[in-house]
């Protein structure tokens, strides 16, 4: 089985220093583009609420499909299955639903989407499609940036980025971990469930 994860990525981030957890500069700060959608997905998780806002202008299929998954229950359940402190988080696998099943990182909703690729810089906060080495094989799995992942940009589908709950996208990141069958320290050592992800309007977040 194919592992869906951030691939050519996994040995270059441990050869890597550890990026920050916030960006260093101005300019990296004031780069991200505000998400341009009238509607956002509300993910509850075991550490609390994030909120996402979309970027369909430059990704609209893939911001389709995961509407459309999060919509159908698809993402309940599941779990934060692989950590890297100051790298990203991930999640979207419907194996990680059950805690002891070892094919979590394995798992797509039965097919795969085109990639999207944009200039849209993946900092802190930033959504972005899990794959494998195929640019075409993101399905169901995805990332959110916890620091400046900038060398992903133009090789990984980013379509949104987090605007509410940094304080829980960080408590998530700071997860003590182990090795995992990836063979990096990125084992969640305790359950970072995904209860639930909810596609709401805008104008009900708080």
């Amino acid at each position: 089985m194919q592992r869906w994860i951030i691939s050519f990525i996994a040995t270059l981030v441990l050869s890597l220093s550890v990026m920050s957890a916030e960006p260093t500069n101005t300019e990296e700060k004031t780069s991200m583009t505000a998400p341009t959608t009238d509607e956002v997905a509300i993910i509850q998780t075991t550490e609390g609420e994030m909120v996402i806002g979309f970027w369909p202008d430059v990704a609209p299929k893939t911001v389709e499909n995961f509407k459309k998954l999060a919509k159908a229950g698809f993402y309940d359940g599941t779990a934060f299955h692989r950590i890297i402190k100051g790298f990203m988080i991930q999640g979207g696998d419907p194996f990680s639903k059950n805690p002891d099943d070892d094919r979590a990182g394995t798992g797509d909703p039965g097919y795969k989407i085109k990639a999207e690729f944009s200039k849209k810089s993946h900092q802190r906060g930033v959504i972005s499609m899990a794959r494998s080495a195929d640019p075409d094989s993101a399905g169901c799995q995805f990332f959110i940036c916890l620091g400046n992942a900038s060398f992903l940009d133009g090789k990984y589908t980013a379509f949104g980025q987090l605007i509410k709950g940094d304080e829980v996208l960080g408590k998530i990141g700071d997860t003590p971990t182990t090795t995992g069958s990836d063979g990096q320290k990125s084992k969640p050592t305790k359950r970072i469930e995904v209860k639930s992800i909810k596609i709401v309007s805008a104008t009900d977040v708080k």
